[in-house]
């Protein structure tokens, strides 16, 4: 897909990529350039979150950052423009940035027309002549009526029964963010922010060129104010006094809602993974089936492998060997390993195991798997395995390596959870939940002594796994993990 289109000789522009398999958006996370940075032909210029991972962005050629389409968090289509880069800085005049895709247009009544001679309203365009008067704002009385108004209130609250006296005209003030009677001086962006944010922009101190206001400017005048000391505030006249019944008729303070929750936007990862489990538990028939199994064996035999110098260097934990019995199990029972075609209404049988493990993440769970991990030795499981948990704990997992999983392994025991009935990963035909290892009373020879024991659970597609393949790829697994000595013999 191309991702990049020339608006003329000189601008460059960058497009949204597709960075998955058939994604439709994206939402930028962070930018690491601003306009007037330079960029490099590869230079990574943002990431974005997909419905799969978080992905960097390189932009593919060398040039000057004209302008940034969209802000962080907003989410983009696929074939947008989201960057324009000037790859021949210093031959022309640059042309005006595009409109913001969502920003609402400011529009500009006629009949609010400046009066002649007024200064320019937006940077870099004219000043338009014309003698229509500006017609007053509605809603808000004058200063003097105002003034009357407040001193009249106060006067009753005093006890005074005469009448407050008319307040003298509040002197002319220009706007803080324009010339004397003019508008304030912003750049549409810096507008719709004002707007956005609640602020109106004749109250705010403008720091840039000519007198213009920045989002910096705005930003600051949204910032809440300092308390005053106490020392400085302005004496205030006693209230009257309340009556008693007055005391007791009023009503606590509701709390407002915002106070008490808090609402998080559904998107990106989290939003994929809603849409993918509804999917998956009212499409793929569920059944869960459980075993307890004493593991003592296998926890003598990751004690052992760490001390092994062909697993230096390697992550050795039980989850490696719990993997590699599922690996073995799937062996001896390949229709497990399967999906359900749908459209054609077959069962596609897997001649390979992607192996899929889930991790929790920052961003929410995500599904990356090891590929063709029925091929590797234990060395070599040991170090994908270790591979796939620090990528996905850095949040740089490819869409790539979440595609195309067979088998899933979701290891609930890190959280000291039993056990669980985990829900089919989308495409998959079995997801094996693995509870927290502890030392319990077990019978073991005749005799009752503490052992090392866990809970498994296994959930399959019953459209494609009937009880009795289930039950021997559960059982299988339970065997190896209860004889390890079964790895080898079985394998």
């Amino acid at each position: 897909m191309t991702t990049m289109t020339e608006t003329s000789a000189r601008f460059r522009e960058f497009k949204m990529p597709d960075v998955g398999e058939g994604l439709t958006e994206a939402e930028i996370l962070k930018w690491y350039v601003q306009p007037g940075d330079t960029v490099t032909d590869g230079q990574v210029v943002c990431e974005v979150e997909t419905a799969k991972a978080a992905v960097e962005l390189p932009i593919p050629f060398d040039g000057v950052v004209h302008e940034l389409r969209f802000p962080e968090g907003t989410t983009v289509d696929v074939g947008q423009v989201i960057i324009a880069i000037d790859v021949a800085p210093g031959s022309g005049d640059a042309p005006a940035p595009a409109a913001d895709p969502v920003q609402e247009p400011v529009e500009e009544p006629a009949a609010e027309a400046e009066p002649k001679g007024r200064t320019p309203v937006l940077v870099g365009y004219g000043v338009a002549e014309s003698s229509t008067k500006r017609r007053p704002r509605k809603g808000a009385p004058a200063a003097p009526e105002a003034a009357a108004v407040a001193a009249a209130v106060q006067a009753e609250l005093n006890g005074h029964a005469a009448a407050a006296p008319a307040a003298a005209p509040a002197p002319s003030v220009p706007a803080q963010g324009g010339a004397a009677g003019g508008r304030p001086l912003a750049k549409p962006p810096v507008r719709k922010l004002a707007k956005d944010l609640g602020i109106d922009l004749a109250t705010v101190v403008p720091t840039g060129k000519d007198g213009v206001i920045t989002r910096e400017d705005v930003h600051a005048a949204a910032a809440p104010a300092p308390a005053p000391a106490a020392s400085e505030a302005p004496a205030q006249a006693a209230p009257a006094p309340v009556a008693a019944e007055a005391l007791v008729a009023t009503e606590p303070t509701a709390v407002p809602d915002s106070a008490r929750e808090t609402r998080v936007p559904v998107k990106g990862v989290r939003k994929a993974i809603a849409q993918a489990m509804v999917g998956s538990a009212f499409t793929a028939p569920h059944v869960t089936e459980f075993v307890t199994v004493d593991v003592t064996r296998t926890m003598k035999l990751v004690a052992e492998l760490k001390e092994d110098k062909d697993m230096a260097g390697v992550r050795v934990n039980p989850l490696l060997v719990i993997a590699k019995a599922l690996l073995v199990a799937i062996k001896r029972n390949p229709e497990v390993n399967a999906a359900w075609d749908e459209a054609n209404q077959e069962i596609v049988r897997k001649h390979y195991v992607n192996l899929g493990i889930a991790a929790a993440t920052p961003r929410g769970l995500i599904v990356p798997n090891i590929k063709d991990a029925h091929d590797k030795t234990l060395p070599q499981l040991a170090e994908a395995l270790g591979e796939l948990v620090a990528t996905a704990r850095d949040g740089k997992t490819s869409p790539a390596a979440m595609a195309g999983g067979t088998v899933t392994i979701t290891n609930v025991g890190v959280f000291g959870v039993d056990t669980g009935t985990p829900i089919l990963n989308p495409g998959e035909s079995a997801i094996l939940a693995v509870g927290a290892i502890k030392l319990q009373p077990w019978v073991h020879k005749g005799k009752v002594k503490p052992r090392q024991v866990t809970t498994l659970a296994l959930s399959f597609d019953h459209r494609l796994v009937d009880g009795e393949l289930g039950s021997k790829v559960l059982a299988d697994v339970a065997a190896i993990l209860e004889q390890p000595k079964r790895l080898i013999t079985w394998a």
